[in-house]
């Protein structure tokens, strides 16, 4: 079965419900490698990102098996079927990302121009909290959310407070949950870090664009750090 150009809404959805349907109709078959992310994405027409989105999701619902290093195989459904199933309204992570860089480079701008001095000092307390869990070997999740949630509650605005609140809920997912056990490591959390702690050098200063490029840049380098090779994720 041909592959055919997608339409970018819910991106990965649609590429993984063609890869399913060319797995179902033999195309590739149990314990075949998949064609490369690169290679899948040509023929797709879509981004090498928006192929991981999809293969993430396909490996969650126990289609594929990712084994780094080598490639992406065809698992047996027949034995494997209580996997769990993606909610169809389910963000890709890498979309989510792109997303995030929009809304909270503004946010990150209009808080370095409203920030009192308790605004700063609660962004700094969760930057701390972020440093103590990396420190115990804790991924620090709940110190990177206090972190951003600290910033969009300078701005004094609950649809703000709200959509940072959903893009951290959407975290949670099982495509996320996935892709973070391959790409989050202690040293991509002290890059994480760092990059945090320019932004709140910016805010603290009440430098919007300063805030604004630096809440730009932690974004892009996240997404850098999704969109590495499955070979280095777990050198990261």
């Amino acid at each position: 079965m041909p592959l055919q150009t997608v339409e970018p809404q819910r991106l990965y959805r649609q590429i993984a419900e063609q890869l399913r349907a060319a797995i179902l109709s033999g195309e590739f078959v149990v314990g075949a490698r998949l064609p490369a992310e690169r290679d899948l994405a040509k023929q797709l027409g879509v981004s090498r990102p928006s192929v991981r989105e999809a293969l993430i999701a396909l490996e969650v619902e126990g289609w594929v098996e990712v084994r780094t290093g080598s490639g992406i195989y065809v698992l047996d459904r027949s034995i494997s079927s209580k996997e769990p199933q993606i909610d169809f309204t389910e963000w890709g992570p890498l979309e989510l990302i792109r997303a995030r860089r929009v809304v909270e480079g503004e946010i990150a701008a209009l808080a370095a121009l409203q920030a009192k001095k308790r605004d700063v000092n609660a962004i700094r307390v969760a930057l701390d909290s972020m440093k103590k869990e990396a420190q115990q070997g804790i991924l620090p999740i709940d110190g990177d959310r206090a972190f951003h949630t600290a910033i969009v509650q300078c701005c004094a605005n609950a649809v703000l407070l709200e959509t940072v609140q959903s893009f951290w809920d959407s975290r949670r997912g099982p495509v996320f949950t996935r892709l973070v056990g391959y790409f989050e490591t202690a040293k991509s959390w002290q890059s994480a870090i760092d990059e945090h702690e320019l932004i709140l050098t910016a805010i603290a200063a009440h430098d919007g664009p300063a805030a604004r490029a630096a809440m730009h840049a932690h974004m892009d380098k996240s997404h850098t750090r999704y969109s590495a090779s499955w070979r280095r994720a777990t050198s990261l």
